[in-house]
């Protein structure tokens, strides 16, 4: 038996055949040709065949994994027409009279490498995109059929790497699990993974050879662990594991329909993060009071140029009209740091974590913040929307949003447009923010604490650099801490405080925060019926006696 341990992507337990995946080296020559105009149309004909491709794993990926999923290969549509990369290839077919496989396999190693050079983690992650786009130019022109993961029977597809188009070609009646050597927590292929509910381990030593292919193997996705040739015992172990796994999702289903309280009648919320209109089945199939954070930026991430008032509001509507009553969290435009937008045109930053993003973007382009909250108060007169303002800092900020919101609803007045007023709330996402919450709570009718950013700048280290791992500790007595000071000047000023980041899912903190008197826990749907089992388990009085 051989242990071999990765990074979690997504839990659970998977016992079949190892079926290695290994992309065939593609053979690159550099031939001297004699038509260069022949040649660059040859480019061009195969660029064709590229996006229409690519286009088909969109359309199939938008079925399967929803909208803000399927976005990656619309990026690499565009990055297969991008300037910089298609004058790359043309200007070396001209000038070197070379072969158009050799000018795109060399395109795509300089764009890889300078990708791979920049500090921001964001760039770094285009240079895999570079290698995809550029290997599925290649077999094109090549002749050759794309290439998929395919399995005959349920297999755990074990590969170096996979990228997003061979992720999304995945047949999840036979892929057990996917195991791979390279790839991040924050991949697309992980986001997918993570979307199709499938166990899988990124980040895994394992050879990826005859050594494991074709060998029983156990993939144990809560822990992080693939075992190879597992000895009976160990089988026996996860086989009954497995087991248990499934019993217990048959119980969490009973509890659909049922309150969330505690033993000693504590109540808390529980919402459902989404990221567009595509994941509303699965706030419903989960039983979600409401949803927690509606990531509106989706909305602009998606297209190519900005969303009018009447396209934001269509998805506004729709998304309140399917809640039925139930409140809906729409957070205003997210983008910055890692979620850039080509036609805003936002000028380079040496650290965007820290620039320009969120509401700053709001307040210094108003006319672009004016068309959302239009849309948004137009939606309201349709369901329980509330808006929830990111990245706030200071009280003046809320004031100059208030004066941006008076103006909006005059523009309404004036045209004798329909509309209501929804709540109004803040996201608590920096130290800055927990230290004025007792004046920031007497401005708005809500707080939700986004846990991510605000672990990141309290231990000032960026969530997305793996180097750092071992010093990234959510469970830091100082975020902690914070949580609790933002959850008690909520309540002191009267309104109510949750908690929209990873950290509200984190079942070994579900009591903390009962204890700390957490108003909503907004998390992904899969894990509401988990946390309500939890709630409905805990004794908060007796909880709080036993941690003394």
């Amino acid at each position: 038996m051989q242990i071999y341990k990765g990074k979690s992507v997504f839990g659970g337990i998977a016992i079949g055949k190892i079926s290695v995946y290994s992309k065939a080296e593609q053979q690159v020559k550099r031939l001297k040709i004699e038509n260069v105009e022949k040649e660059v149309e040859r480019y061009h004909e195969a660029t064709a065949t590229a996006i229409q491709q690519l286009q088909e794993l969109y359309d199939k990926a938008l079925r399967e994994v929803g909208e803000a999923n399927a976005a990656i290969f619309e990026i690499h549509q565009m990055m297969l027409e991008d300037d910089d990369y298609a004058e790359s290839i043309e200007n070396m077919i001209q000038m070197q009279k070379v072969n158009a496989e050799y000018a795109v396999a060399q395109t795509a190693d300089n764009f890889a490498r300078m990708f791979s050079s920049m500090d921001d983690d964001y760039m770094k992650e285009r240079a895999a995109d570079v290698k995809d786009i550029s290997e599925r130019l290649l077999t094109v022109l090549q002749g050759e059929e794309s290439q998929g993961v395919e399995s005959q029977e349920p297999s755990i597809i074990v590969a170096d790497d996979l990228a997003p188009s061979e992720t999304v070609q995945l047949d999840k009646d036979k892929v057990l699990s996917f195991v791979t050597v390279h790839g991040s927590l924050n991949s697309h292929s992980a986001i997918l993974a993570r979307t199709m509910g499938i166990p899988a381990l990124v980040g895994t030593k394992l050879p990826v050879d005859d050594t494991v292919n074709g060998k029983l193997g156990i993939v144990d996705g809560t822990n992080g662990i693939i075992y190879v040739d597992p000895d009976e015992v160990t089988l026996g172990k996860m086989k009954e594991f497995q087991k248990i796994e499934l019993e217990k999702k048959k119980l969490l289903e009973t509890l659909k329909g049922k309150e969330n309280i505690t033993l000693d009648g504590q109540k808390i919320l529980l919402y459902a993060n989404i990221g567009n209109t595509k994941d509303l089945a699965t706030v419903l199939q989960n039983d979600a009071g409401g949803i927690g954070l509606f990531r509106s930026e989706f909305i602009y991430l998606e297209r190519e140029d900005y969303p009018t008032e009447e396209e934001q509001f269509q998805i506004y509507k729709a998304v309140a009209e399917t809640m039925a009553g139930k409140r809906v969290i729409i957070r205003t435009l997210d983008i910055g740091a890692d979620k850039q937008c080509d036609y805003f045109k936002m000028e380079k930053e040496e650290n965007p974590a820290m620039g320009c993003r969120a509401i700053r973007i709001c307040l210094k382009r108003p006319e672009i913040f004016k068309t959302q909250l239009r849309a948004l108060f137009r939606a309201s007169v349709y369901g329980k929307i509330a808006i929830m303002y990111p990245m706030i800092t200071s009280v003046k900020e809320i004031q100059r949003i208030k004066d941006i919101v008076t103006q909006v609803k005059a523009e309404l007045e004036e045209k004798g447009v329909e509309y209501r007023e929804p709540e109004q709330g803040i996201m608590i996402e920096t130290p800055a923010a927990v230290m004025i919450s007792d004046q920031l709570a007497k401005e708005v009718d809500f707080f939700s604490i986004g846990t991510n950013d605000l672990t990141q700048y309290t231990l000032a280290i960026d969530r997305q650099n793996t180097a750092l791992d071992e010093f990234y500790d959510p469970h830091h007595p100082a975020v902690l801490r914070m949580i609790s000071m933002v959850v008690n000047n909520a309540h002191k000023a009267g309104i109510w405080a949750g908690i929209c980041g990873e950290l509200g899912a984190d079942r070994e903190l579900t009591k903390e925060f009962l204890v700390m008197g957490v108003d909503e826990l907004s998390v992904s749907p899969g894990n509401i019926l988990p946390i309500r089992k939890i709630v409905r388990e805990t004794n908060v009085k007796e909880y709080k006696e036993y941690r003394k």
